[in-house]
């Protein structure tokens, strides 16, 4: 019996100091579950079934590994879920309100989330391995890549609640976080201090949505929502929704500013945030005109550039199209009607006739 209080004392006061270095890694939370993502896996079933993931195929992939832990990473018991903050500026709505810039999605203004928190979490899985280096661990992290059920660990072990814009958000820092994990076979002890719905009968997110993206609370139809088509969607952006866009060109943020949670949220600490190359306020022909070296060499380390030059133009010319008519934008437009991808020609083709008949009509 003594042996067996040892041990779990041992492991008490590891959970500790994970908690602790990785609050020194730049962490906001720290949080162990043993998860259990059978509703979760039921939803998600549900949601397939109705077509809302688009041309996701990859949501649909990995059998059950998705939602059975220990198939994703041998002998995994329990993950550790983590919060890093972003936020790094103050100048959403004063950039949507103006469609002559370009909004960016504030996750995508400075460094790869991936690249930032991936590290830390390989930095605080080796602390793990070796304060115990006795043991053999079977440990893996992942930051929004392979098949993790983020939001619902998240959930469980207390980081948030999943609200009605299918985000997780926070009590004290509403929902301008990333998420990562750690699988891991040590069977450490878990957190339970897990946070209620607190979304009420707020609907803001649902009805500030630009394209009526959630066909009814705590469901996402991908195929109508601006970050899919301007990211996930490699063809063309479906006519009638572009109007809706503005001038958002990488993602959207709308249903995270309207979120009254997020009065709460702190400006992030963390330098890799900060916005490059004044993506934060933009001007949307600015970033219209880049070549493609232009392009790689601006988005070099930057989420931005999965999305490649070609939907890159893709995007802003919808952007373009919805702005108020210009001579100017009209002449940078058309400058582009000859462009070799015919993906890039249909959606410069369709801003120069939004262009046009608001010229003809002032």
């Amino acid at each position: 019996m003594h042996e067996l209080i040892s041990e779990s004392e041992k492991l008490d006061n590891l959970a500790k100091k994970i908690r602790a270095w990785g609050s020194d890694l730049g962490f906001q939370q720290v949080s162990i579950v043993e998860p259990n993502l059978d509703l979760a896996s039921e939803r998600l079933h549900q949601w397939l079934e109705k077509g809302f993931q688009g041309s996701m195929a990859w949501m649909s992939e990995h059998g059950d590994k998705r939602y059975v832990v220990d198939k994703l990473v041998n002998h995994t018991v329990r993950v550790i879920s983590v919060r890093m903050d972003y936020l790094a500026d103050d100048k959403m709505i004063a950039v949507l309100k103006d469609d002559n810039k370009a909004y960016i999605s504030r996750y995508a203004l400075g460094r790869d989330y991936h690249k930032v928190v991936r590290s830390r979490l390989a930095a605080l899985m080796k602390k793990i391995e070796d304060e115990i280096p006795e043991l053999e661990l079977s440990q893996r992290p992942f930051v929004d890549s392979a098949p993790v059920m983020e939001k619902p660990i998240a959930e469980q072990a207390g980081l948030g609640w999943i609200g009605k814009n299918t985000l997780l958000l926070n009590e004290d820092a509403g929902s301008w976080f990333f998420l990562g994990e750690i699988y891991t076979s040590l069977k450490l002890p878990v957190d339970s201090q897990k946070q209620d719905d607190q979304c009420g009968k707020c609907k803001a997110c649902i009805t500030v949505c630009p394209t009526d993206a959630f066909p009814e609370p705590y469901v996402l139809d991908a195929r109508r929502c601006i970050s899919y088509l301007t990211i996930e969607h490699k063809d063309a952006i479906p006519e009638e929704l572009r109007p809706l866009m503005g001038n958002r060109i990488f993602g959207c943020d709308d249903c995270q500013i309207s979120c009254p949670w997020n009065r709460f949220s702190a400006p992030t600490k963390e330098h890799d945030f900060t916005p490059r190359h004044n993506l934060d306020s933009p001007s949307m022909v600015t970033l219209f005109n880049w070549e493609p070296e232009e392009f790689l060499d601006k988005t070099q380390g930057s989420p931005i550039r999965r999305i490649g030059h070609e939907r890159w133009l893709r995007n802003i010319a919808v952007g373009l199209g919805n702005a108020k008519g210009s001579k100017e934008i009209l002449s940078h437009l058309e400058a582009k009607a000859e462009h070799p991808s015919a993906l890039v020609r249909e959606h410069v083709e369709w801003a120069i006739r939004q262009q046009q008949d608001k010229l003809k009509s002032e």
